[in-house]
């Protein structure tokens, strides 16, 4: 099968023109969006190349990129290896790690192909780039500036945000929602903005596991302190998508269909299914990924490139139905969650 790749980044552009703006210093995003660029470029002429994985054996191996964008680095830690002098390396062992035994033990699925892929890293990637993506084959981490934007390696939930894409990818034929911009792989419309639900969904699962919180304890906050306390403390919330006083002064994510922007930014407009996750998971109480994930994680393999939120709503319902049963608590709350988000009606 035909699997579309993108460059997914853990930071949108917002983010990172949030902080330019508060501290007058524009060479983080003037970094990020050369570099980018130059990844999007290279992706581009092998984007339609088909990325069925030749299978493996889950073995995680991380590489010193070095500052350059030279891949996959210097070998530095692989599978069964102890812990070395870079912290930045176990970090990145240890999140690539929990992300997986998550996918496994949760949903029961080999790698994020599925097949057993073995996954592989790069830290300190670029001259401090300040993000980190999964750039269709492998992970890549940037160090930030270390003073406005940190490292990427020890946030849980950005680690699983980025693997969650390469789930994505290896699920739906086609790619969810990637389009291309000036001969360049992107994500556009509703379908992008669920590729970017579908990985802030299951990274918010994976910190709840690993945390054991319910979804009452649960904060439901993406990338909590990769920004500096003085520009903000996390990059989004599910539970209340926008709200600055939670995430940074920026923030335009949007929670309700009548919010949605027309060709807007796909990390703004996954809010709203988003949100409808949280609505979900609340209603049906306990650990998210017991009932709401499930369920979530069911109808992945039911999207196609282009469905829309009204496809995924529909998509989740059917899920819902087929491991609970019709008229179940679980549809119900399903069906709820996407009508108070404005997706469907009542």
């Amino acid at each position: 099968m035909v699997r579309l790749r993108c460059v997914c980044c853990a930071l949108p552009q917002r983010v990172l023109d949030h902080v330019a703006a508060k501290t007058g210093d524009a060479s983080a995003a003037r970094r990020h969006q050369e570099t980018t660029e130059r990844i999007r470029a290279q992706r581009n002429a092998t984007a339609a190349a088909s990325t069925q994985a030749p299978g493996g054996e889950g073995k995680r191996s991380i590489h010193d990129a070095g500052g350059k964008e030279v891949l996959p680095g210097l070998l530095v830690r692989a599978e069964g290896a102890k812990p070395v002098a870079d912290e930045a390396a176990n970090e990145a062992f240890d999140n690539l790690g929990i992300t997986l035994d998550f996918y496994s033990k949760v949903f029961g699925r080999d790698s994020l192909d599925a097949r057993g892929m073995d996954v592989i890293a790069s830290i300190h990637f670029g001259d401090q780039f300040p993000n980190a993506m999964w750039n269709g084959e492998q992970m890549l981490f940037g160090d930030g500036d270390g003073i406005h934007v940190g490292g990427f390696t020890r946030s849980i939930d950005i680690v699983a945000h980025e693997l969650t894409h390469a789930v994505t990818q290896h699920t739906i034929s086609g790619g969810l929602g990637v389009v291309t911009r000036n001969g360049k792989p992107d994500l556009a419309g509703e379908a992008g903005a669920l590729n970017e639900s579908i990985s802030d969904v299951f990274a918010s699962q994976v910190k709840q596991w690993h945390a054991k919180q319910d979804v009452a304890k649960a904060d439901w906050l993406l990338g909590t302190g990769i920004l500096a306390p003085s520009l903000g403390h996390a990059v989004r919330s599910l539970k209340n998508p926008g709200d600055t006083s939670k995430t940074y002064e920026g923030d335009r994510q949007v929670a309700h269909m009548s919010q949605y922007v027309q060709g807007g930014d796909v990390h703004a407009n996954s809010g709203i299914p988003n949100h409808a996750f949280y609505l979900c998971a609340q209603a049906l109480g306990g650990h998210a990924w017991e009932h709401a994930g499930r369920i979530w994680y069911d109808a992945i393999a039911s999207l196609v490139p282009t469905s829309s939120f009204a496809d995924a709503a529909k998509a989740t319902g059917a899920a819902a139905a087929r491991l609970f049963g019709n008229s179940s608590k679980e549809q119900h709350a399903v069906e709820a969650a996407w009508q108070k988000v404005g997706v469907t009606g009542s």
